[in-house]
């Protein structure tokens, strides 16, 4: 599970990335990035820009379109979760960007491995590592 400090929760941080972002497309995600240091005109007036600007926040959705089934659903969630904690956890992931990885119907038959290769992939295409 994601730490609380990078979960993008808020729903203006929501609408801030998906007005302003950009999509990466892959094989089996599709990542929104938004690189806040180029939209400081639309940050919040009470928080302190350098502050917003080194913030690393993400989101992870799957959609009822991939599976009927929630177990499916939450089990890719969690897998994707990790991938995403761990890249965290080791340093690789620059600050100052908003993300949100969205997983395609074909993510749900692949294993682990392949998950954390396609967003380790994603993630430097979009330039976050």
């Amino acid at each position: 599970m994601l730490h609380k400090d990078n979960r993008l929760a808020k729903v203006r941080d929501f609408n801030l990335l998906m007005k302003h972002g950009r999509w990466v497309n892959g094989q089996l995600f599709n990542i929104k990035v938004l690189e806040l240091a180029k939209f400081e005109n639309y940050f919040p007036k009470k928080v302190d820009p350098n502050d917003f600007k080194k913030q690393l926040r993400l989101a992870v959705n799957v959609s009822v379109k991939v599976s009927k089934s929630a177990v499916k659903r939450n089990r890719l969630k969690r897998q994707t979760s990790e991938v995403v904690r761990l890249l965290i956890k080791d340093g690789p992931l620059k600050n100052g960007h908003y993300l949100l990885v969205n997983a395609k119907h074909e993510a749900l038959e692949k294993e682990y491995a392949e998950i954390s290769e396609e967003i380790k992939l994603l993630f430097k295409k979009a330039g976050v590592i």
